[in-house]
């Protein structure tokens, strides 16, 4: 990557919930980078942290109840240490935001052309008639026809992919270098699902934009992704280009989670099922490798005491060494 390419630099991040008089990361040493014209997957069950990352970027979390450290590094800024007023000109015309429910995250009382026209009243110095022409052309590059009608309806009026669709609109109104789409394809059927993967590619190939695509579907991230970073009970646990990640997987996590997709050439019907669930935030254990419950078949010794990144190849990390002696429970019979 080309210098001054890098859009975002994530170091040694750490976003804690206050739980009674504890704190307990919900995102645990994270680090990551972002370029530009790159889409970044963060993909794990739920729970595991995703979505914490992603308000955590945007500022916002509350912050009596949270306590956030390490560097979120942006045009050599570090957010964590903004001011709400200062993060309030980074969000939306520098880091756009796609929320995963769209009904909650409009407003049921403004009009859908109010709501667009929102971040480019606060953030460009367009008069009223040419942030009414932008609201107009936002909603017919998202693909929403008769964008004038629309653009006077209220977001109870319109079907989930039109909500989402609109999300998209005021994510993009101020062409942001950075969008964050968090599970964009959530509840919606096959075909629109489609549609707008293909429109966030469509946006990331006009604007070059970095894109952190937030979700649970190993399928989209396949089709839609250039590199990923899997995440599991807060940690980064394998981060690398998808196809070394599909070609390629280390952590037994991962490898769990690519054997439970359905297979065409699968010789049983029947899934692949995880073992256990991910631990809750209380209970998450503080030393050796968080996924060693769900897969006790595989020795103690075999993880690390306090597992961290190992580099296996340029770009290819993984974490804890468990990865090295992990077999599927009927690979070698039960032990």
């Amino acid at each position: 990557m080309a210098a001054g390419d890098q859009l975002l630099d994530i170091q040694d991040l750490h976003t804690g919930f206050r739980i009674k008089d504890e704190y307990y990361d919900a995102v645990d040493d994270v680090s990551l980078t972002l370029d530009k014209n790159e889409i970044l997957a963060i993909v794990g069950e739920s729970g595991c942290g995703k979505s914490t990352l992603a308000t955590t970027i945007m500022g916002l979390h509350d912050s009596k109840n949270t306590r956030i450290t390490g560097e979120i590094i942006y045009n050599d800024l570090n957010l964590i240490d903004l001011n709400e007023t200062l993060y309030n000109q980074i969000r939306g015309n520098d880091i756009g935001m796609i929320f995963q429910d769209p009904l909650s995250a409009l407003n049921p009382l403004m009009r859908v052309g109010d709501q667009i026209a929102e971040g480019l009243t606060y953030h460009t110095t367009l008069n009223k008639e040419q942030r009414t022409e932008r609201v107009l052309e936002l909603l017919d590059q998202v693909g929403i026809p008769d964008p004038l009608r629309i653009s006077k309806q209220f977001p109870h009026e319109l079907s989930g992919g039109m909500r989402q669709r609109v999300i998209i609109a005021i994510a993009i109104s101020c062409k942001p270098p950075i969008i964050i789409a968090d599970e964009p394809t959530t509840a919606l059927d096959v075909t629109i699902q489609a549609q707008i993967l293909d429109l966030l590619k469509d946006l990331q190939a006009e604007t070059q934009a970095g894109i952190i695509l937030i979700t649970h579907d190993l399928g989209v991230v396949a089709e839609t992704a250039d590199r990923v970073a899997v995440m599991y009970a807060g940690q980064i646990i394998e981060q690398a280009t998808v196809q070394e990640l599909f070609e390629n997987p280390l952590h037994p996590y991962t490898r769990s989670l690519l054997n439970s997709m359905p297979q065409e050439d699968a010789v049983t019907d029947e899934l692949h099922v995880i073992e256990g669930v991910v631990p809750s935030l209380t209970k998450l254990p503080h030393h050796g490798c968080r996924f060693a419950q769900r897969i006790p078949w595989i020795p103690a010794r075999e993880h690390e005491t306090d597992p961290i990144l190992h580099e296996v190849t340029p770009g290819h990390l993984v974490r804890c060494t468990c990865y090295k002696h992990f077999h599927f429970k009927d690979e070698k019979g039960e032990e």
